[in-house]
């Protein structure tokens, strides 16, 4: 009898061991997954909402990610429209949809009850799974890829607000000129991430959430390139390009998307900047898609989750930094979330 005792005791202390390591595990996952980095955009581009918007001038509201809101006091239309921004957790562990109540207070900080249109830069659902919503609730059209056209049928929204996009074929909202351009998306480094986000593009069926983050494909990555009487500016949702199919093209401003792109290669940065910024030749960059995808939409902007960083650095803020060092004429500026912006007065 006495010779199983030690054993027992053996048994407790390592059960307890066990015990604590699944603690210590617990609450180093519960960090790495609650705190958040600084986004990666220079504090000194910080532009604030407008005083005074002057009649007819073009102006700006960022929610966050690649949602933006144009209007010129007559027409009103936006990018995107996602507000609900599941967390961490209800990604990884559950299906997702549309938050009505995330929506309707993303509507509500925009001062948004009408749109024209709502435009999903491609159909990942950190851009296109809120916008049937957005289109029943403001009376908009859904023009996007028929990956887009597939989340709005699934989501039972009228075919009458329904309209895909045909390349290059522009689109007229009141003084607003729309071009879709496609494009690609981001690539991301690792071969079972790109596989599992990108390998099959399209939704071609009704989808109808909760589903999988990854139940929301891609589609097709548009580019757009916007003109107005005022002014015109290229909006690129994801770091991804096609070589040369901006060729031609100019823009007085870009709003870049740089989300991922610190990731990657010296020679893929470079040739995403040569095929977007250099192209069309701007005066003003807008870096957008650089706050996470799991913060709230509201308060400041946050950069990637703790557990990002711990797997990769991100190199965007160095890379803008050391483009905007070497064109001094290009002006740097970042929005203020739902604040107006005049864009063009």
């Amino acid at each position: 009898m006495n010779l199983k005792s030690p054993l027992r005791s053996s048994g407790s202390a390592l059960l307890r061991v066990l015990l604590l390591l699944l603690a210590l595990a617990g609450v180093f996952l519960a960090y790495a997954l609650s705190v958040y980095d600084e986004p990666p955009v220079d504090p000194a581009w910080a532009m604030r909402g407008s005083e005074h918007i002057p009649d007819g001038a073009v102006t700006v509201r960022f929610s966050g990610t690649a949602t933006l809101l144009f209007s010129d006091g007559e027409t009103q239309w936006m990018t995107d429209g996602w507000f609900s921004r599941p967390g961490p957790l209800r990604l990884l562990a559950s299906k997702i949809g549309p938050d009505l109540q995330a929506i309707e207070a993303g509507l509500a900080a925009n001062k948004i009850t009408q749109l024209a249109a709502v435009l999903p830069l491609h159909s990942h659902y950190d851009h296109a799974m809120d916008a049937p919503e957005v289109a029943r609730r403001t009376g908009a059209m859904l023009l996007g890829s028929e990956s887009t056209a597939n989340i709005g049928r699934g989501w039972n929204l009228p075919e009458s607000q329904i309209q895909v996009l045909v390349d290059r074929q522009p689109v007229q909202l009141g003084k607003f000129v729309i071009t879709p351009i496609e494009s690609r998306h981001f690539e991301f480094p690792d071969p079972a991430v790109r596989e599992r986000a990108l390998g099959e593009p399209l939704i071609s069926e009704p989808l109808v959430p909760p589903v999988s983050a990854f139940d929301y494909r891609v589609g097709k990555a548009y580019v757009l390139h916007v003109s107005h009487p005022k002014g015109s500016w290229l909006i690129v949702g994801s770091a991804g390009y096609v070589e040369g199919a901006l060729q031609g093209l100019s823009a007085d401003t870009v709003f870049l998307g740089v989300g991922g792109l610190g990731s990657q290669t010296a020679d893929y940065m470079e040739n995403f900047w040569r095929e977007t910024v250099t192209a069309v030749s701007p005066s003003r960059i807008i870096p957008i898609h650089f706050d996470s995808l799991t913060a709230t939409a509201a308060g400041p902007f946050r950069g990637q989750v703790k557990a990002m960083t711990f797997l990769a650095n991100d190199g965007t803020l160095p890379f803008l930094l050391g483009k905007q060092a070497a064109h001094p004429e290009l002006r740097f500026k970042t929005l203020p979330r739902f604040e107006e912006v005049v864009l063009f007065e």
